[in-house]
């Protein structure tokens, strides 16, 4: 067994090495059809130049794409199928094509905690392709993935407005700035799993730039508490911080005459 791989092994190597492209053409097809992706790729890199401008330079992008996505590369199999339906408006494979360059960018959406680039690059993928074929069979699957990709952009605000938090005053009014950022997540995001979290958030920061200022601000700003408290509590009357919420409430009234 040792002996026959080494002999495959070796006559894939003289391929690789070889000008003979109609049998790494030949090849890489039976290496699609085998799932060996790896050496599909090695081989279709360089005939998608070779065969550029020909019959089979449109499969060997598509396969070049696909093999990619199977060996989860996802960033390089969306700048693949970019590429084909790029090249190839009309292509047999353009639906598909625009399609999977979209999950695959979705596969390869960022961390929240990182630059969301990629996150809305994605999400600019997959609307394009709804804006195609807004009657594809695939829309369910699409919309799914762009409620996913929001999500992860709302929970990147999230971070954000807790980092202004949690700075609080250094080096200038980092409450204020939180509130800012998560009144315009609440525009931006409004179905968001995390609306209840940005909206304490606000209320919370209101509370310590009220309680952090001049005693002649102080009764104008804990109003401004106490109304947001209300608008809280009647858009999340069963929230995990209503006994919080409560608290500042309280604390709140001790200052308004």
């Amino acid at each position: 067994m040792i002996i026959l791989s080494l002999a495959s092994c070796s006559e894939y190597q003289k391929l690789l090495k070889s000008q003979d492209y109609e049998a790494k053409w030949q090849k890489a097809n039976e290496y699609y059809e085998q799932g060996k992706y790896s050496k599909v790729i090695e081989l279709m890199d360089e005939l998608k130049t070779i065969y550029k401008g020909t019959e089979r330079a449109e499969q060997a992008l598509y396969m070049l794409g696909n093999s990619y996505f199977q060996s989860k590369d996802y960033f390089s199999a969306s700048h693949e199928y970019q590429l084909y339906y790029k090249t190839f408006p009309n292509g047999t494979f353009v639906e598909d094509c625009r399609f999977m360059s979209g999950k695959a960018a979705y596969l390869n959406a960022p961390d929240p905690r990182l630059s969301q680039e990629g996150t809305i690059q994605a999400m600019d993928e997959l609307n394009v392709f709804l804006e195609y074929y807004p009657q594809s069979d695939r829309r369910a699957e699409v919309e799914i993935m762009l409620n996913d990709l929001m999500e992860k952009l709302a929970y990147k605000a999230l971070l954000n407005c807790q980092l202004y938090y949690d700075l609080g005053n250094y080096m200038g009014n980092n409450y204020e700035s939180c509130i800012v950022t998560a009144t315009l997540a609440l525009q931006d995001f409004p179905s968001s799993r995390y609306r209840a979290n940005l909206a304490f958030l606000i209320l919370k920061a209101r509370f310590a730039y009220a309680q952090n200022s001049y005693d002649y601000l102080k009764e104008e700003r804990f109003r401004q508490v106490v109304d947001e408290y209300y608008s809280f509590v009647n858009e999340f009357p069963q929230s995990q911080y209503q006994k919080e919420a409560d608290q500042l409430f309280e604390t709140a009234k001790k200052y308004i005459k």
